[in-house]
Protein backbone atom coordinates (compact mmCIF):
# COMPACT_ATOMS: atom_id res chain seq x y z
CA UNK A 1 0.00 0.00 0.00
CA UNK A 2 2.84 2.24 0.41
CA UNK A 3 4.33 1.83 -2.85
CA UNK A 4 0.97 2.94 -4.07
CA UNK A 5 0.94 6.01 -2.14
CA UNK A 6 4.26 6.92 -2.97
CA UNK A 7 3.61 6.56 -6.79
CA UNK A 8 0.16 8.63 -6.35
CA UNK A 9 2.03 11.64 -4.48
CA UNK A 10 4.56 11.16 -7.24
CA UNK A 11 1.93 11.77 -9.86
CA UNK A 12 0.36 14.52 -7.99
CA UNK A 13 4.08 16.40 -8.07
CA UNK A 14 4.69 15.85 -11.54
CA UNK A 15 1.01 16.80 -12.60
CA UNK A 16 1.41 20.37 -10.31
CA UNK A 17 5.08 20.87 -11.99
CA UNK A 18 3.32 20.66 -15.34
CA UNK A 19 0.34 23.00 -14.40
CA UNK A 20 2.83 25.37 -12.74
CA UNK A 21 4.33 25.45 -16.36
CA UNK A 22 1.29 25.59 -18.45
CA UNK A 23 0.18 28.50 -15.99
CA UNK A 24 3.16 30.47 -16.62
CA UNK A 25 3.25 29.63 -20.36
CA UNK A 26 -0.77 30.98 -20.16
CA UNK A 27 0.41 34.13 -18.22
CA UNK A 28 3.45 34.78 -20.74
CA UNK A 29 1.10 34.96 -23.47
CA UNK A 30 -2.22 36.67 -22.53
CA UNK A 31 -4.25 32.94 -22.22
CA UNK A 32 -3.27 29.67 -23.74
CA UNK A 33 -5.82 26.40 -24.79
CA UNK A 34 -4.09 22.75 -24.73
CA UNK A 35 -4.19 19.45 -26.61
CA UNK A 36 -3.41 15.95 -25.09
CA UNK A 37 -2.30 13.96 -27.47
CA UNK A 38 -1.13 10.27 -26.53
CA UNK A 39 2.38 9.44 -27.50
CA UNK A 40 2.42 5.70 -26.55
CA UNK A 41 4.90 4.75 -24.00
CA UNK A 42 7.05 7.50 -24.04
CA UNK A 43 3.88 9.47 -22.32
CA UNK A 44 1.58 12.14 -23.72
CA UNK A 45 2.29 15.67 -25.13
CA UNK A 46 0.34 18.91 -24.38
CA UNK A 47 0.59 21.45 -27.02
CA UNK A 48 -0.40 24.41 -26.12
CA UNK A 49 -1.27 27.21 -28.10
CA UNK A 50 -1.17 31.11 -26.61
CA UNK A 51 -3.55 33.80 -27.38
CA UNK A 52 -0.83 35.69 -28.85
CA UNK A 53 -0.62 32.52 -31.41
CA UNK A 54 3.09 31.42 -29.86
CA UNK A 55 3.15 27.85 -29.50
CA UNK A 56 5.04 24.89 -27.23
CA UNK A 57 4.79 21.64 -25.92
CA UNK A 58 5.51 19.53 -22.65
CA UNK A 59 5.52 16.00 -22.21
CA UNK A 60 3.85 14.43 -19.40
CA UNK A 61 4.98 10.32 -18.60
CA UNK A 62 1.37 9.17 -18.88
CA UNK A 63 -1.90 10.20 -20.23
CA UNK A 64 -3.37 10.54 -16.83
CA UNK A 65 -0.72 12.94 -15.42
CA UNK A 66 -1.33 15.02 -18.50
CA UNK A 67 -4.72 15.31 -17.98
CA UNK A 68 -4.25 16.12 -14.44
CA UNK A 69 -1.71 18.87 -15.21
CA UNK A 70 -4.11 20.67 -17.84
CA UNK A 71 -7.42 20.45 -15.32
CA UNK A 72 -5.13 21.85 -12.26
CA UNK A 73 -4.26 24.73 -14.80
CA UNK A 74 -7.46 25.14 -15.62
CA UNK A 75 -7.27 26.01 -19.20
CA UNK A 76 -9.35 25.10 -22.28
CA UNK A 77 -8.27 21.37 -23.53
CA UNK A 78 -9.42 20.20 -26.73
CA UNK A 79 -10.29 16.94 -28.17
CA UNK A 80 -8.30 17.20 -31.51
CA UNK A 81 -5.77 19.39 -33.32
CA UNK A 82 -8.26 20.71 -35.66
CA UNK A 83 -8.12 23.64 -37.98
CA UNK A 84 -10.23 25.78 -35.71
CA UNK A 85 -7.47 25.25 -32.87
CA UNK A 86 -4.33 25.06 -34.76
CA UNK A 87 -5.73 28.55 -37.13
CA UNK A 88 -4.45 29.94 -33.97
CA UNK A 89 -0.99 29.11 -34.33
CA UNK A 90 1.38 32.02 -35.67
CA UNK A 91 4.30 30.60 -37.75
CA UNK A 92 7.25 32.57 -38.90
CA UNK A 93 9.77 31.83 -41.67
CA UNK A 94 12.01 29.17 -39.86
CA UNK A 95 8.81 26.86 -39.43
CA UNK A 96 7.96 27.30 -43.30
CA UNK A 97 10.88 26.92 -44.72
CA UNK A 98 11.60 23.80 -42.32
CA UNK A 99 8.25 22.16 -42.78
CA UNK A 100 9.02 22.61 -46.57
CA UNK A 101 12.63 21.45 -46.37
CA UNK A 102 11.51 17.97 -44.47
CA UNK A 103 8.96 17.39 -47.58
CA UNK A 104 11.43 18.21 -50.42
CA UNK A 105 14.48 16.64 -48.90
CA UNK A 106 15.99 18.52 -46.01
CA UNK A 107 16.23 22.06 -45.43
CA UNK A 108 17.43 24.25 -47.79
CA UNK A 109 20.12 27.57 -46.82
CA UNK A 110 18.91 30.69 -47.70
Amino acid sequence: MADTQEVDAKAERRAAKLAKQINAFSKAHGGAEAQVAYLGQRGARIALVGEDGNWGNLVAPTQEIAEQAVKKAGITVHEDFDGEFAAKVKTGRYEWSRMAGIQVGGPKND
